[in-house]
């Protein structure tokens, strides 16, 4: 038999990127094998078994003659089980099984089991999303991920459920017969939030004051307080505040979702910010991102157009404390392999909560605290100047006492939000033109030229500072962004100095305490 050609398309993943892979096969008459080329991983690399049983189980048995597969462009690492149906129905167009022309231009994604069956696999909203960008309209994924597939406007999704319906598909010649396209996936609701009401906050007026300014500015938060004095909740209350996601960061957060294998059942974006809370026992990879083989997204990456939350900040291992400065600083993460260079986007809000000792009694005078000299040195430092240096917000906690039981309820979240979605409105129309969303986001430089720099009389308590050495110049920059969020809060065209007194105060409280 001569030689024969078939040919279909797939996309290879590096981090959120993707690019558009030739998936060749070529059939000779030689000695029979069935091999992979163009840099498979070790699952990739096992495809050709999975091919054949399933081809075989389908009832169309592959050839038993020399099978040559080639990923191309050959020189990028092509990684998991996500290329199996498409080499599939390239070694079945090239064996005469399928219409070759019908292929070509269609992305197939998916893993087969060996009954014939396609399974889901992780990254199909970036695959698509990257294929999109190279101009395919047709994509065919497993049924588990139409949802998140059909998230991607200007392509139609369809749905395989068997590699013998794709076949039954794809076996009339002169592509008469289009691709049956996959129906609205039957969920009416992704996922329900339960983030609480601020509300549910009793008392804690100024922590709570310095939470509507976090979510005003995007500004990063420190609370220091003893035990039960309601840190948490306010941390997890912060996202119910935040303005919702716009529809180019819900495609980022949920293309991170789908790398780390999270379901995405609705064929609607999520527009609601993630709040990702790691365990203090995680370790390196499971907050920047990493792992053997395929490197995965970490927190820092999954809490990207959202909240990050380090509860018990103070028992977090240093060596993973340290690995945030770069992240805050540049809003992404950069993982170094032997053989590829990975970025994932990590543009997240950080709130930390720590409480004062490891027994969390050294509050006040302290006289109940039974941690050592040594102790309390050791649990203190874990949060260095350089990290702390770059959070806005570091405010005390206190107990709370009996007199606030009779308070009236706080305000609650929609208050509030409404509120934060005018401030945040200001900022919009201020620094629009010049590229920056929101206050946290203005460079230092820009605050101390003008038009923007503010007069002596408003800044002078912190001037004072700077030359004393009581701030950085990054902890007074930090400082004028917070003022002018305080003033956006207030209505204010510009911050006074009491804005700017009390951002002062805001930014060093919780150091002092600490």
């Amino acid at each position: 038999m001569s030689a024969k050609l078939g040919r279909t398309l797939c996309v290879a993943l590096s981090g959120l990127d993707g690019r558009l892979v030739d998936v060749e096969a070529h059939i000779s008459s030689q000695l029979p094998n069935f091999s992979v080329t163009g840099l498979p991983d070790k699952a990739c690399g096992q495809a050709p078994d999975r091919v054949r049983s399933a081809a075989a189980t389908s009832g169309f048995p592959l050839p038993p003659q020399r099978i040559t597969v080639n990923l191309s462009p050959a020189s990028i690492p092509k990684q998991g089980t996500g290329f199996d149906v498409a080499i599939a129905l390239a070694v079945l167009a090239a064996a005469g099984v399928v219409d070759a022309r019908r292929i070509s231009r269609v992305l197939h994604l998916g893993e087969l089991g060996l009954d014939g069956r396609v399974r889901g696999v992780r990254g199909i909203l970036p695959a698509v999303l990257a294929a999109a960008r190279a101009g395919v309209t047709h994509v065919v994924v497993p049924p588990e991920n139409v949802a998140e597939a059909q998230l991607v406007d200007g392509v139609t999704v369809h749905c395989a459920p068997t590699l013998g319906t794709l076949v039954h598909w794809y076996a009339a010649r002169g592509g008469i017969d289009p691709l049956p396209v996959a129906g609205p996936v039957d969920e009416a609701v992704d996922e329900v939030h339960h983030h609480g009401d601020l509300a549910d906050v009793l008392g804690q007026p100024e922590a709570r004051l310095a939470v509507e300014l976090a979510a005003v500015g995007d500004h990063h938060l420190l609370m220091n307080g003893p035990p039960g004095v309601g840190k948490t909740m306010l941390a997890e209350r912060l996202v119910t505040i935040l303005p919702p996601l716009s529809r180019e960061q819900a495609l980022q957060t949920h293309a991170i979702r789908s790398l780390t294998g999270d379901e995405i059942r609705a064929s609607e974006l999520d527009l609601t910010p993630p709040f990702v809370a790691p365990h203090h026992s995680a370790s390196m990879a499971s907050i920047t991102g990493g792992g053997s083989g395929v490197v995965l997204p970490g927190a820092i990456s999954r809490a990207h157009c959202g909240v990050l939350f380090l509860d018990e900040a103070g028992e977090f291992k240093t060596s993973v404390l340290q690995q945030l400065r770069q992240p805050l600083e540049s809003g992404e993460v950069t993982i170094a392999r032997a053989k590829q260079l990975v970025r994932y986007p990590a543009r997240f809000q950080l709130v930390l909560a720590t409480n004062p000792c490891p027994c969390g009694r050294a509050w006040g005078k302290g006289i109940d605290c039974v941690c050592s000299a040594l102790e309390l040195r050791s649990y203190q430092t874990k949060l260095s100047g350089p990290l702390i240096d770059r959070v806005d917000i570091q405010v005390i906690v206190p107990p709370v006492s009996r007199a606030a039981f009779g308070d009236a309820e706080g305000e609650s979240s929609a208050v509030v939000l409404g509120r934060v979605l005018q401030a945040r409105g200001a900022q919009q129309e201020r620094w629009a033109r010049h590229g920056w969303a929101t206050n946290a986001r203005v460079p230092g430089h820009a605050l101390r030229r003008q038009p923007w720099r503010l007069p002596g009389q408003a800044t002078a308590s912190i001037d004072h500072a700077l030359d004393r050495g009581k701030l950085t110049l990054r902890g007074y920059d930090r400082t004028v962004r917070l003022a002018w969020s305080a003033a956006d809060l207030c209505g204010r065209t510009s911050p006074t100095a009491e804005d700017v007194g009390l951002a002062f105060t805001m930014r060093s409280q919780g150091r002092a305490a600490a």
